[in-house]
């Protein structure tokens, strides 16, 4: 319902004073009114859009019309198969796509349910043959933002129906990020690491890639907090989620789990190049520290785990493992501080 509901307010088939108080109170949201500022910056730029569907012939005839009713404003680009689509939508260069779903060998919503998994930042519309109204509902609750039927929608139609479309699902995504972000780093809390370390890994099953698990946990968290206060451990937190952010990269998942435990998820990263990571996250903080800017010390225990097993690809399987391994540091730790009997 909720995605019916926000396509209805937008598209301005109807307007229910229920769907009025939603409006205003998503726009008193500041990640949604970031959201709106993003957008407008379509208004600046021509629209990147991509046509999956076999026939190029309807790519040529909504370039021509899309061409004379927005002069410019939207860009169609096509390509003919899923695969190749897939393939094009990891490139991050798009702003919405146009699916068909008349593949041979793909059966009812099969295309998008993998085109949303594969580019879940791209929003997606669905153009079909029939204007069948029970598929136009499951393919909005499967993900789409909007659903077309070919032959039955002009220019301005179809450059609405795109701009909608980035609309919510940027809307949706910045209401999304509320409920998967941790207030305190900024940083994914445990649900988001769970949600979208789960895409991660279906992401790595399909195309065969390793995945790297990093397990970090604070040492004597508990003194700063107990001997500074908690005001100040919070801080700690903080600069400890600074120093990941900067030493992992942006295609990573880094969370905050709870307390002071972080993990990442990286995907594809060779063993040289975790290993390189977790240095440089050492150095990061020895010189964090080096700067004295706070009156504690930062110190990590960091366990590691590499996975190229495809079977093997368990999120919470491999976070077990990765915790373990960090464990083993902080218990050598300890025992090279403890005195010679």
């Amino acid at each position: 319902m909720g995605c019916l509901l926000w396509s209805s307010v937008w598209t301005g088939r109807y307007l229910s004073p229920d769907a009025v108080g939603t409006v205003l109170l998503v726009i008193r949201c500041p990640q949604v009114r970031d959201a709106h500022q993003r957008t407008g910056f379509l208004k600046q730029r021509s629209i990147k859009v991509l046509l999956v569907d076999s026939d190029e012939g309807l790519h040529r005839d909504l370039q021509v019309v899309a061409e004379e009713a927005s002069a410019g404003a939207l860009k169609i680009d096509w390509v003919g198969g899923l695969e190749q689509a897939l393939s094009r939508m990891t490139r991050g260069d798009l702003d919405a796509v146009l699916l068909s779903l008349g593949f041979p060998h793909i059966e009812g919503l099969g295309a998008l349910h993998r085109a949303c998994a594969s580019a879940p930042d791209v929003p997606i519309i669905v153009i079909s043959a029939g204007a069948d109204e029970e598929a136009a509902v499951a393919a909005v609750q499967s993900g789409a933002q909007d659903f077309l039927v070919k032959g039955q929608f002009d220019a301005p139609l179809l450059i609405r129906s795109v701009r909608h479309a980035i609309e919510r699902h940027r809307l949706f995504a910045a209401l999304r990020s509320l409920s998967l972000i941790d207030d305190l780093t900024g940083l994914y809390n445990r649900r988001g690491f769970t949600e979208l370390g789960g895409q991660h890994l279906k992401l790595a099953r399909r195309s065969g890639r390793s995945v790297t698990m990093v397990f970090v946990d604070l040492d004597d968290f508990k003194v700063i907090n107990d001997s500074l206060g908690h005001h100040v451990g919070d801080r700690a937190l903080v600069h400890a989620a600074e120093i990941l952010g900067a030493t992992f990269r942006r295609s990573d998942i880094v969370a905050r789990l709870g307390g002071d435990e972080f993990c990442v998820l990286a995907l594809e990263a060779a063993d040289e190049d975790a290993e390189l990571l977790v240095t440089r996250l050492r150095d990061r903080i020895r010189d964090f520290n080096e700067a004295g800017l706070e009156p504690f010390r930062l110190s990590a225990s960091v366990g590691m785990v590499r996975c190229d097993d495809q079977s093997r690809l368990d999120l919470e399987a491999i976070v077990a493992e990765a915790d373990a391994a960090m464990y083993r540091e902080k218990r050598e730790k300890r025992s090279s501080s403890m005195p010679d009997s």
